[in-house]
């Protein structure tokens, strides 16, 4: 019962950082020269990419739509965080199993994290999958590949971002939580 109590609030934490900083947070790279993106980092996606190895897909989904939704409510996005979070969420499992060096099923009771995969599959994993998640939802809210470039310039910033964030976050908690199991 106390691992899901840790993933409820694990869900809350990472949703409120969101929600509440990170989506008010216009980030420019340099001072905007002429039609350079402004963009908001995504971190939400990391608490799917946390969750315990066995969680069966179906669930994954169910979560990736949730989490999702309540993005696209903050945000006033109808269903654009939750398109993009729902095909993280169903290919999950596949990356896993690709970068993984062993079966998934020796991996009981575990989450991917740094601590269980490395640091290079741990972010080779997490770069893949925000990157489709960044692809897909900034083709969608663009809604057309005229200008390829400022598309193309726009997922990799935000990607990139994200995954200094999601650098931060681990370091800042996988110490913390390394601590507090000792």
């Amino acid at each position: 019962m106390g691992q899901y109590v840790r993933y409820f609030v694990q869900f809350f934490i990472i949703l409120l950082f969101q929600v509440l900083i990170l989506n008010n947070a216009t980030l420019h790279w340099w001072t905007q020269p002429a039609n350079f993106p402004v963009f908001t980092p995504y971190i939400y996606p990391l608490f799917i990419l946390l969750l315990p190895f066995e969680t069966p897909v179906w669930l994954l989904l169910v979560i990736g739509f949730i989490c999702g939704s309540v993005v696209d409510t903050f945000m006033n996005t109808p269903g654009m965080h939750a398109c993009a979070m729902i095909l993280i969420a169903y290919l999950r499992t596949n990356v896993l199993l690709a970068l993984l060096p062993k079966n998934m099923k020796e991996y009981k009771q575990q989450s991917p994290s740094v601590k269980t995969m490395g640091w290079p599959p741990f972010l080779t994993y997490s770069a893949f999958l925000i990157l489709i998640h960044h692809t897909v939802f900034f083709i969608i809210e663009l809604w057309s590949l005229s200008n390829i470039g400022y598309l193309i310039l726009k997922i990799l910033a935000s990607s990139l971002n994200t995954m200094l964030l999601i650098g931060v976050y681990l370091l800042l908690f996988s110490r913390r939580a390394a601590s507090l199991q000792r």
